[in-house]
């Protein structure tokens, strides 16, 4: 193995993937998204009509024969299969040379907020109807949710450290900053990362059903998700993954790597206040916007653009708007802010990598994706939201947010390069 060289102490983005209800590969998802086209429509995967929510944001192209033999691509959980589609589009966008002298060099961080839920719920199933002994082996393995971080490490025979983040709808930020961190102290000169989930099943509807969290605009699927629209009446489940290819900096210019940007704050805080509600202050929310303000050493109107958490429930998007204003002060009136999950519904565990990847492609493109189905303002939603088409913008550094059921906040920003 040849010698690992010192951290520079900077990290960056030098590949992405991406599967997601607007399409797989970014050259497919990125064009949509600015065009402000809808990935939601009536659910496919499972018959919806006793649900109250009919709708959701599938994928629909993702051939996991790409990526996986086709027995394993037949037998593994989605969300797996997921990780490992966007993993492998990551590497190659990269082309980061992974071989015996330096795979002990790069590690795995893809986390899941909810994990094989489709497995898990096929198994005990089978346990009810036909006893312990019709239960697959492989209900643990594709079940937990760091499988998606260990499958993409055997599939690519990487050897570095292999983790998993599991912090409900923050996860996919939070993988990204934990393994930024890996790569700044030295434990790793590149990391594959970000987030991957596939909720969308009889339990996982029914589970969101139950906490009335989600919209119900079953007839018009496309304006269901209406992200700061005063006539929001909830979010809209998505399934998908998003995977980047970090590595330290003078590693990607030391091999001519292309670059998309540079993670340069990652701030994290606990609201501490209820198991599925947000702060109603937007406390938490503005603790790691300023935390990560702080860790990349800016001041707020560094910030060009805000790719917010904006669920389209009626209390997040209004606590959100508190937590800009008070992390931003009077800028926050002049910084774009915009929803994607209006177009992708809210990918829960892939959510924050998907966003994190759109901030980067946003500076890169010079190009603001709209929040679409913006219609009626809300007094307490009054910032600019990029209403209903895309802007063109010079962005040297971007934020976005991430927030999760059990009161987790993440806030990351990046920098063009």
């Amino acid at each position: 193995m040849s010698d690992w060289p010192r951290p520079s102490g900077r990290v960056v983005v030098t590949g992405l993937g991406a599967v997601t209800p607007l399409g797989t590969g970014v050259d497919v998802f990125w064009p949509r998204l600015i065009a402000g086209e809808s990935g939601i429509d009536r659910i496919s995967l499972i018959d919806p009509s006793d649900f109250t929510t009919q709708i959701g944001a599938e994928v629909l192209d993702f051939e996991p024969e790409r990526f996986l033999d086709k027995k394993e691509a037949r037998r593994i959980d989605r969300f797996i299969a997921f990780a490992v589609g966007a993993a492998t589009m990551a590497l190659e966008d990269s082309g980061f040379p992974v071989t015996d002298d330096n795979r002990e060099q790069v590690g795995v961080l893809v986390g899941s907020g909810i994990g094989g839920l489709t497995t898990m719920t096929e198994q005990t199933k089978r346990l009810y109807e036909g006893g312990p002994g019709k239960v697959s082996p492989f209900l643990v393995p594709y079940m937990i949710p760091d499988m998606a971080s260990g499958y993409v490490s055997i599939v690519h025979q990487l050897k570095g450290p292999n983790t998993c983040v599991v912090t409900a709808c923050s996860t996919g930020a939070n993988s990204l900053g934990d393994a930024y961190h890996i790569i700044k102290r030295g434990d790793a000169v590149a990391m594959v990362a970000g987030g991957s989930e596939a909720p969308i099943n009889e339990i996982g509807l029914a589970g969101f059903c139950s906490a009335r969290a989600m919209s119900n605009r079953n007839d018009d699927p496309k304006r269901a998700s209406r992200p700061f629209d005063s006539e929001r009446d909830g979010f809209i489940m998505g399934e998908g993954a998003a995977v980047m290819m970090l590595e330290d900096y003078d590693h990607a210019v030391a091999r001519g790597a292309k670059i998309y940007g540079e993670i340069v704050g990652y701030g994290m805080t606990g609201d501490a206040y209820h198991i599925t509600a947000p702060d109603p202050e937007g406390d938490g929310a503005r603790r790691a916007m300023k935390a990560a303000l702080r860790s990349a050493g800016l001041k707020p109107e560094d910030i060009g653009y805000i790719n917010a958490h904006g669920t389209s429930t009626p209390y997040n998007d209004k606590f959100e708007t508190m937590a800009i204003k008070s992390a931003f002060g009077e800028h926050a009136y002049k910084v774009p802010v915009s929803s994607t999950k209006s177009m992708i519904g809210h990918t829960l565990g892939a959510a924050g990598a998907i966003e994190a990847m759109i901030c980067l492609l946003a500076m890169k493109e010079g190009v603001l994706p709209p929040t679409v189905n913006y219609e009626n303002p809300d007094p307490d939603c009054d910032l600019d939201y990029v209403p209903n088409v895309a802007r063109k913008a010079d962005v040297a550094y971007s934020l976005s947010n991430s927030f999760g059921f059990g009161g987790h906040n993440v806030s990351l920003i990046f920098k063009r390069v």
